[in-house]
């Protein structure tokens, strides 16, 4: 059997242009944070994520710490504010959360070209859109792991909304409307292909939005690779990452974009062709099972899922259409991209599908 420590999410050398000064960085470590400051420091990258960069720093004495900045051709917001994401992780790591512990962050762009900030390393087990060799995913282990998935996302949303670090993140009320228009904004500005049912499903998710839920933090990218798990027991959660996109808002929104990402045994071929992770083997609980169990703690009827769910599939094919259009600008390299056009109208249908029968699972051969 694997050992746990191949199981480890894994770094690889620096792709070309996205490179970092690791004489700059050492220097504003020595000021920032002189517990981690030696030099040299040895620098490779994590290329699974689709937003900002993420980079691993490995410094003498077995330590290691996570930087994290925006990429390159992006305009400033909410989803590559550094400073701003370094704060909710200082906010929650002050509350005893799951998150890393946050190292320092720096807004000067003279270091390396951008704002960013850095964190302590957590070391575990990342599950990406293949089962990892050597764990035994079994269907006890992926029963026990969606359901701390549940229990992880509901105590997000149950963090105070006064407290520090949590309260300045933005209001809450609108927040409905303000998603679906906001989406439907960012799907037009970054459009390169016409998509007719992406047209469609905007239309279809702003004439069909319920009244607002509730008011809560939400992570916004809740999904099993934001994960960090015990490689001794999978069904443990040891710290949530990329807190880009956290704010106040409506947290069945926040369920619906976990919905998006998640894939059931029975789905459609063209839905299991992106690879959206390994929710679909046995034990783990089916999108309509994950709604059902956040109800049941929640101790609130939620409602029909479909809406919610039509919007996080819309949500998730915009961000593939963002991403897709800086790559064909040429301002990434990642080859991965190309193919992201196929994702945004295999999304698009997907969720044109869910708004016309009103259900999160058992799709097919409708």
């Amino acid at each position: 059997m694997t050992s746990p420590a191949s199981t480890l999410d894994s770094s690889r050398p620096v792709r070309p242009g996205e490179e970092l000064d690791a004489a700059a960085l050492a220097r504003w470590l020595a000021g920032a944070a002189p517990d981690f400051a030696p030099s040299p420091i040895d620098i490779e990258q994590f290329p699974r994520g689709f937003s900002n960069l993420t980079y691993l720093l490995r410094l003498p004495g077995d330590r290691e710490l996570v930087l994290r900045r925006p990429p390159k051709g992006v305009k400033k917001g909410s989803a590559h504010d550094m400073g701003r994401e370094f704060r909710i992780l200082r906010a929650l790591h002050a509350r005893g959360g799951k998150v890393p512990r946050p190292v320092g962050h720096c807004d000067d762009e003279s270091v390396l070209g951008a704002p960013f900030y850095v964190m302590e390393r957590v070391r575990g087990l990342i599950l990406r859109a293949a089962p990892p060799p050597g764990v035994p995913l079994t269907p006890a282990v992926m029963q026990g792991l969606s359901a701390s998935f549940v229990d992880a996302m509901l105590e997000i949303h149950r963090t105070p909304l006064d407290a520090e670090g949590v309260r300045e993140l933005g209001n809450p009320e609108g927040y409905v409307q303000r998603q679906v228009q906001g989406w439907a904004k960012r799907y037009r500005a970054a459009a390169t292909d016409p998509i007719a049912d992406m047209e469609t499903l905007a239309a279809w998710l702003d004439a069909n939005r319920p009244g607002e839920w509730g008011a809560a933090l939400i992570h916004n990218d809740f999904k099993y690779d934001n994960m960090v798990l015990d490689p001794a027991d999978p069904t443990r959660i040891l710290a949530v990452l990329d807190w880009e996109m956290a704010t106040l808002g409506d947290p069945l929104m926040d369920l619906g974009t976990t919905l998006a990402y998640w894939v059931d045994a029975d789905d459609p071929p063209e839905l299991r062709a992106l690879g959206l992770g390994i929710t679909a083997l046995p034990g783990n609980l089916t999108r309509a099972g994950l709604w059902a169990r956040y109800g049941a703690l929640a101790g609130r009827p939620l409602g029909n899922p479909g809406f919610y769910y039509a919007f996080g599939l819309f949500k998730l094919a915009v961000i593939a259409q963002q991403i897709y259009t800086r790559y064909k600008a040429g301002l990434t390299t990642d080859e991965r991209f190309g193919a992201l056009i196929d994702a945004v109208r295999a999304l698009a249908a997907m969720g044109n599908r869910v708004a016309a029968i009103g259900r999160v699972s058992h799709l097919a051969g409708e």
